[in-house]
């Protein structure tokens, strides 16, 4: 059996996202508990789909949303403004999934703001992009020092602003 990745979810999201704020989270340096978006999701989180199965750890770092009556993993996010990271984020999940065995499977992003729910598939060629995904963040995080600032819009809005910016 191959080995499945020991990266979380939030890894692969970051990744996607901003290479120093991934760097800063997988060192330890997590600003996120001061966020109040963060703790804004959190309870969109726990208000939405309460008749249905939350927070399924796997392997000591996956740890699913929900997974449906069906059988399909769901992702909940506040927006869809960073829609590419939260994918592929879910199609980790799967990927994860599949290296151990449990397949197939499928996904959901629900975005309970908006109304909106997209499906998600896991292709082979997907599996081979998050394996060059995964050795690349495999490099980020073997840095001894974070990635150099990037300005971006995101910026603002990020849980380490201050840490970057202030």
């Amino acid at each position: 059996m191959e080995t499945a990745p020991s990266l979380t979810g939030v890894q692969i999201n970051y990744y996607f996202i901003c290479k120093r704020k991934l760097w800063l989270f997988s060192h330890g340096i997590q600003m996120e508990q001061e966020s109040d978006r963060v703790f804004l999701g959190k309870l969109m989180h726990e208000e939405s789909y309460d008749r249905e199965s939350k927070e399924i750890f796997l392997g000591g770092q996956i740890r699913l949303d929900r997974i449906s009556p069906d059988g399909v993993i769901h992702e909940t996010k506040m927006t869809n403004k960073m829609e590419k990271a939260d994918i592929w984020q879910l199609k980790y999940y799967l990927y994860y999934l599949k290296k151990n065995n449990i397949w197939p499977v499928t996904g959901e992003i629900d975005y309970p703001k908006l109304r909106k729910t997209e499906k998600i598939q896991l292709s082979q060629s997907d599996c081979e992009q998050l394996d060059k995904i995964v050795r690349e963040i495999g490099e980020v995080l073997k840095k001894e020092r974070p990635p150099e600032i990037q300005k971006m819009s995101i910026c603002k809005k990020c849980a380490y602003f201050e840490y970057c910016w202030g």
